[in-house]
């Protein structure tokens, strides 16, 4: 079967009642993150674990019980702090590569609050992922974030 590729780019805007430095934060703290950016409940987790600063990596994984383990390997490219976040991901469903992004989040003061625009370009191999799946499961992820800063 021969390899495939899809490229696509999708834009999520996310308005938060925090400023942006709490949100940034919410980002850059790894115990912070550590709260927030997992995959469903009922999903065996692993240790995330994030080395914030331009070159560092990030990474977690989980999976539906006896299911495959969706692995989320990251490096920080550019950090403007309380601005601007760059991470360069991969993902892999066991040992398989399932796609290849690139996603900016930019962190905007909106009356005392913050807009959060996150673009994600995104390459999608072989048919295992799409931009659609991708999207929905970033939205969630940041319906957690939402939920993390009202705590």
């Amino acid at each position: 079967m021969p390899s495939s590729t899809t490229h696509a780019t999708f834009v999520i805007e996310r308005e938060y009642n925090a400023a942006p430095a709490k949100v940034f934060a919410a980002f850059s703290n790894p115990q912070s993150k550590a709260k927030w950016f997992v995959g469903p409940e009922e999903w065996d987790k692993s240790n995330h674990k994030l080395d914030f600063r331009v070159g560092g990596r990030e990474s977690v994984s989980g999976g539906p019980p006896g299911g495959p383990v969706h692995y989320y390997n990251g490096q920080i490219m550019d950090i403007v702090e309380n601005e601007r976040l760059i991470i360069a991901y991969e993902m892999h469903l066991d040992e398989t590569r399932i796609s290849v992004s690139l996603g900016t989040t930019e962190f905007r003061a909106h009356g005392t609050g913050t807009r959060l625009v996150y673009t994600e370009q995104g390459a999608f191999l072989d048919g295992f992922d799409d931009a659609g799946g991708r999207e929905r499961g970033t939205q969630d992820l940041f319906d957690q974030l939402g939920a993390f800063l009202d705590t």
